[in-house]
């Protein structure tokens, strides 16, 4: 098989400005060092950071155990998720932290709460003690299936406060997803709310726990948060409400010294079929990578007010909207509905509002304020921006040039993060102070990580040139397992080359050593013999002043193997006909060459998501291959946008 064909030519490159380099975390000399060491030696970089950046109990005596492809970190030290993120920020120089927001909490409807460091303690600690009381003991799981409202931050970090491993269940899934997920972990106990509020309405929780706990035996208690007053039943002797048993509860609660390898949490990620797998993380690595690298790549000061969109219910809120931020110190925004209600303004309202210094979402959002138009941001003052970043899928070139523009003024350094909900924290970056950025590359690998590109054989793609992403050693936030079952956890990441992790995602290295990410494997369309990633694609297509978001697959055609099908949606001042379809072909030809030229375009309103933001290119290979739609679709955000998919597709 031919190496992953790069066909982008991204020539643009920003330099850091010269202030914001005399004030960064990370400036290029510090930046320079600690990738020197962590090329040498990633256990005496992990450990440097280890020391500078988390509090422990008691000292490791070793910083690695790699018994291929399980791995322990910090081996014999203890310390606790709990008190890095809160404790600490109240002891001795940083006492001052005790008033400071830890939490600004904004709902859908417009009520807002700002919870301090001292605050968050008292009623972490509470919340702690209510699990000690429903018989939750160190190792038991509790799941949590809840809105995003500070009491969901609350019950995490009392479950690590005791360690009670957490399996956080987004709150937007079926009754019989969470059961899955409630019988695969084995809970002991929920935490869910009555309901909360998206797109201007309340919807409810509590009868999605009800049915999903009729069939999961283990499950002994359920805590419910107020929070809609809809009508829920509450069972006697099974189910409680959290303001009553928060009431009786002492604000005293030492926390657990726990084993740098004990469970933190669990998080379900969907496989295209078959039960989901549950992807384990453990303390002192996974504390370690988060708080290091929200540091460095955030830039974070004391001043700082910062904002990641990501629902907690994905790996991107446990990292980057609680663990990390909390851990040092910073205060993070919560917000609770959705990115356009009650009007296309609401985040960009919301940074004026608060102040948001340092801004993190999806490229998908991005996109989708793209085609909503320029007037919605440039009616708010962002002025209090100075950092901005994306996660969740390779950003498009022109998707970061407006962000740049129109969001950053110009003047903010993005920080482009590939990571995964199996890496536990960030991989690839750029570090905002110190390395020179190219629109949709994520630059290069964080220090003490060692990123590779392998051919099909499994040999080092040298310079510059395409193929999988693989990471060659081990990293302190890496899972540790799929819970339960070991066998599929080596089968799935570790299976293709010897002792190497496999990312599942295809990539492309630059002159200049910039990773680029080009999607996932399965997304790679091999065109009259050229393999051809769906990134680059969708990249030309948003080129195009015409176009606000594109996604590319590829269906069996007898002449080239695969030809291309292309799901754009347009601008809302472009109207869709076959005129627009013949331009936007001969765009792609003109950017990247005649070889990606798309064989279809089909013009659609909306694209099927995730509730993350990501694309399910799954769903639209299968539309455009005129199949059935097959495997999960449980994570899918809108089922209407698939309905009419459908019928676009019959007609």
């Amino acid at each position: 098989m031919p190496d992953i064909e790069s066909l982008l030519k991204e020539k643009r490159t920003f330099k850091p400005a010269p202030e914001f380099s005399r004030q960064a975390n990370w400036n290029k000399k510090t930046t320079a060092e600690y990738r020197k060491l962590g090329e040498k030696s990633p256990e005496r970089f992990w450990a440097k950071m280890a020391k500078e950046n988390v509090s422990w109990f008691s000292p490791w005596k070793k910083v690695l155990d790699w018994k291929p492809p399980f791995a322990k970190w910090f081996v014999g030290a203890k310390t606790n998720v709990s008190y890095n993120c809160l404790d600490r920020h109240l002891e001795g120089d940083n006492a001052w932290r005790r008033n400071k927001a830890a939490i600004v909490w904004e709902g859908e409807p417009g009520d807002t709460r700002v919870i301090t460091y001292a605050e968050l303690h008292k009623e972490v600690c509470r919340f702690a003690n209510v699990l000690k009381a429903k018989g939750i003991k160190k190792g038991d799981r509790v799941c949590l299936y809840m809105p995003m409202i500070p009491e969901l931050a609350i019950a995490m970090l009392a479950c690590t406060r005791i360690g009670a491993p957490h399996s956080i269940v987004f709150g937007g899934f079926s009754a019989e997803a969470l059961r899955d997920r409630l019988n695969d972990a084995e809970a002991k106990l929920v935490v869910t709310a009555d309901g909360g509020f998206r797109k201007g309405a309340a919807f409810g929780l509590k009868a999605t726990v009800d049915a999903a706990v009729e069939a999961a035996p283990h499950v002994d208690a359920v805590i419910v948060v107020e929070r809609t007053k809809q009508p829920v039943e509450i069972r006697p002797g099974r189910d409680f409400w959290w303001h009553e048993e928060m009431a009786k509860a002492s604000t005293d609660c030492k926390p657990a010294k726990l084993d740098a390898e004990h469970p933190l949490f669990i998080l379900y990620t969907s496989g295209t079929t078959g039960k989901p797998k549950g992807i384990l993380h453990t303390t002192g690595g996974y504390l370690t990578h988060v708080t290091t690298t929200f540091k460095a790549i955030f830039d974070i000061k004391d001043e700082d007010v910062y904002w990641c969109t990501a629902d907690i219910g994905w790996i991107t809120g446990h990292s980057y909207v609680v663990y990390g931020p909390l851990a040092n110190g910073a205060t993070t925004v919560m917000y609770e509905g959705t990115p356009t209600h009650p009007g296309p303004d609401r985040w960009w309202s919301l940074i004026e509002k608060w102040g948001v210094s340092i801004f993190y979402t999806a490229p998908t959002a991005i996109r989708t304020f793209i085609r909503l138009g320029d007037e919605h941001p440039k009616a708010h003052d962002l002025s209090s921006l100075r950092l901005l970043g994306t996660v969740g899928e390779p950003i498009n070139p022109e998707a970061w040039i407006w962000y740049h523009n129109v969001i950053g003024g110009k003047r903010c350094p993005i920080v482009d993060t590939w990571w995964q909900t199996e890496t536990g924290g960030i991989m690839i970056s750029s570090i905002p102070g110190a390395v020179e950025t190219k629109p949709g590359s994520a630059t290069l690998p964080f220090p003490g990580v060692h990123a590779d590109i392998l051919d099909e054989g499994g040999k080092s793609v040298k310079g510059e040139g395409g193929g999988f992403l693989v990471l060659r050693h081990p990293w302190p936030g890496m899972l540790r397992g799929i819970w339960g079952d070991p066998k599929r956890f080596e089968e799935t990441y570790w299976g293709k080359y010897e002792n190497t992790y496999f990312a599942g995602d295809g990539a492309h290295r630059d002159k200049k050593g910039y990773f680029w990410i080009m999607g996932r494997i399965d997304d790679v369309m091999n065109v009259s013999g050229h393999r051809i990633g769906t990134m680059e694609v969708e990249s030309a297509l948003v080129s195009s002043p015409d176009v606000a978001e594109a996604a590319v697959v590829g269906r069996p055609d007898e002449i080239t193997g695969t030809a291309i099908v292309a799901f754009v949606t347009p601008r809302s001042s472009v109207h869709p006909d076959e005129v627009l379809v013949g331009r936007l072909k001969q765009h792609v030809s003109k950017e990247i060459g005649a070889i990606a030229r798309p064989a279809e375009i089909r013009f659609t309103n909306a694209l099927p998501k995730t509730r993350s933001g990501k694309i399910m290119r799954r769903l639209l290979r299968d539309i455009a291959s005129g199949r059935e739609v097959a495997g999960d679709t449980s994570t899918l955000e809108d089922f209407s946008v698939l309905a009419k998919l459908r019928e676009s597709d019959e007609d």
